[in-house]
């Protein structure tokens, strides 16, 4: 598959998708990117579920997604609705259903779109290995096409769009049976379901596929996007990495992994999911959009050359390593320095650089997309300095030049910011440096900020490399942003499970407010902690249930003597 042959390669230009009509609110086509968010509120309280969405609109969003767990929930939909109009709030509502085809046809006929989850709203899904015939196969295409056929005649007929929102952690038993737990089974999962509604002539439709693992994301959404326009489809495309986690962690992992798909013109909608309130994430997500938007009429990056690399599957750039720079080494992290008191913070695997200094980190070349030829016979470090606004095309255009080059000097780029906001400097070195880790481009990352210091940005650039599935430093946290089928408080919980744990750098530990993507998302994780009943909570270690139903107050306990026991406990 030529994935570029339908998206442009060095400019920053939107895909080109079909318009798809929510309410008074369309989505894709030549329409603004749209924000959205998601409330955490049970649906049959009423007051405080308008309340909510008053202020998830009031922050910014075009669409709020409301928790339709069961038909009560999507029948109270219309008081809840009735209430934002009486109160003057107009912006579409989106019912989030996932178990039951029943609550989406009810919803339907209530609100102006409905996300199903293919993996799970017709498929029941038991972690179970079936061996099918193509016959068998295609048997279960025929059943979900009967299945689904009563929703998409009602959404005709009430004028509501669908989002086939598929999601990593419960990818039905019959995808993962034939394609595994891979991008390649994600894609398809989506255009089963697409390929029903083309044959019933429904149309008015968003994809997303999502995952904790930015990687698994970008590579999935990536294979969606080819296997639609070789199929003569162009749907819009909403983007989410799920699970994100909380405040600095979750802000830069979705930035690199929405900003990944940004950079390449993919995406009409998105929505950043945090663990917090649901109204915190917009302020984020606009900043993300809007970084990318004005890049539009950027100057133009062109090459004589094509670049070559694998859009749907990590592949590193193969360099040599020049002073534990590049080949087989983990990403470094270049800091820039104003004192011998700030170098004591940077960790012995990387370096650091100061002006002043007679011995800096180490010798390198300068490349611009302007150079005329490449300095690729010494042994040094390639150091592109990049300023320009689209910062993705620039440094593949120069790949491009150092491919034909056939140069294996280890790549580093240097960026530098001037972000008096700290929230807003991480949101943008992640959308600017995610792409190019993703795809496997960089051996370091050189960021610099005079607005703050060596130690911030150090912490930055750590992050960046964790989020992009390089280099962990710290314990990651999978913790989902919660909606009205969360069973337990997850800011509190989170809290109590990172103060108690951070120090185990070596560790992934999900934790999930209910079962509906938690053991599947949790793949990536070494540990979880789930709710499944009020006041109860399962413990896995990765997709394997070790504990069951232990009462809230002593599973924290609980999870660390699992820690413990598993011989991967560390004391402080």
């Amino acid at each position: 598959m030529q994935y570029f042959n339908n998206l442009d390669l060095f400019n920053y230009l939107r895909r080109k998708t079909s318009v798809v009509t929510i309410g008074d609110t369309p989505m894709g086509g030549n329409y603004p990117i749209r924000l959205q968010s998601m409330t955490n509120t049970p649906t049959l309280d009423t007051k405080a579920t308008v309340e909510q969405c008053k202020r998830i609109i009031d922050a910014g969003a075009d669409y709020v997604r409301i928790t339709t767990p069961a038909v009560r929930d999507a029948e109270n939909l219309v008081e809840i609705k009735k209430q934002l109009r009486q109160a003057g709030y107009h912006n579409p509502l989106v019912a989030d259903v996932h178990f039951n085809p029943k609550v989406a046809e009810v919803a339907a006929r209530i609100v102006e779109k409905v996300r199903i989850n293919p993996g799970n709203y017709i498929d029941k899904k038991s972690f179970e290995h079936i061996d099918y015939t193509d016959t068998e196969y295609l048997a279960e295409i025929e059943r979900i096409h009967e299945r689904i056929s009563p929703l998409l005649d009602i959404c005709k007929e009430h004028g509501t769009a669908i989002r086939i929102g598929v999601n990593h952690g419960s990818l039905s038993d019959r995808i993962m049976s034939r394609y595994g737990d891979t991008p390649e089974g994600m894609a398809e999962s989506a255009m089963e379901f697409l390929r029903i509604f083309e044959t019933k002539g429904f149309r008015n439709t968003v994809i997303s596929m999502k995952s904790s693992n930015t990687r698994v994301m970008v590579q999935s959404t990536r294979l969606l996007v080819e296997k639609m326009a070789n199929e003569g489809m162009q749907y819009p495309v909403h983007l989410g990495v799920t699970e994100a986690g909380e405040g600095e962690d979750g802000i830069i992992k979705s930035a690199v992994g929405i900003g990944s798909l940004l950079a390449d013109g993919i995406g009409e909608t998105i929505r950043v999911s945090l663990t917090g309130s649901p109204e915190q994430e917009i302020p984020v997500a606009r900043t993300i959009v809007d970084y990318f938007v004005n890049r539009r009429g950027h100057s133009p990056i062109t090459s004589d050359f094509g670049i070559s690399f694998n859009p749907f599957e990590y592949q590193k750039r193969k360099s040599v390593d020049i002073e534990r720079i590049g080949g087989s080494q983990t990403p470094k992290v270049v800091v820039s320095v104003k004192s011998e008191e700030e170098q004591k913070m940077v960790s012995t695997e990387d370096y650091v650089y100061s002006k002043d200094s007679s011995t800096n980190l180490f010798k390198y070349n300068t490349i611009t997309a302007l150079s005329p030829e490449c300095q690729v016979d010494a042994p040094r470090v390639l150091v592109i300095d990049s300023a320009h606004p689209h910062i993705t095309g620039e440094v593949r255009a120069i790949l491009a030049r150092l491919q034909q080059y056939q140069s294996a000097q280890p790549l580093v780029v240097r960026r530098r910011y001037a972000e008096t906001d700290k929230e807003t400097f991480q949101i943008k070195a992640a959308c600017d440096f995610g792409p190019l880790f993703t795809d496997g481009f960089l051996d370091g990352i050189w960021i610099e900020n005079d607005n703050l210091s060596s130690k911030e940005i150090y912490q930055v650039a750590l992050n960046i490399l964790q989020a992009s599935r390089l280099r962990m430093s710290k314990t990651e946290y999978i913790s989902c942003p919660s909606c009205g089928r969360t069973l337990f408080d997850l800011s509190a919980t989170t809290a109590k499970i990172r103060e108690r744990t951070s120090h185990l750098k070596h560790l992934k530990i999900g934790i999930m407010g209910c079962i509906v993507n938690g053991p599947g998302e949790m793949a990536d994780a070494d540990f979880g902690y789930v709710g499944t009943g009020p006041g109860k909570i399962t413990l896995y270690k990765s997709k394997e249930v070790v504990k069951r139903n232990i009462p809230e107050e002593n599973a924290v306990d609980e999870l660390i003597n699992l820690i413990k026991e598993s011989g991967q406990w560390i004391d402080l």
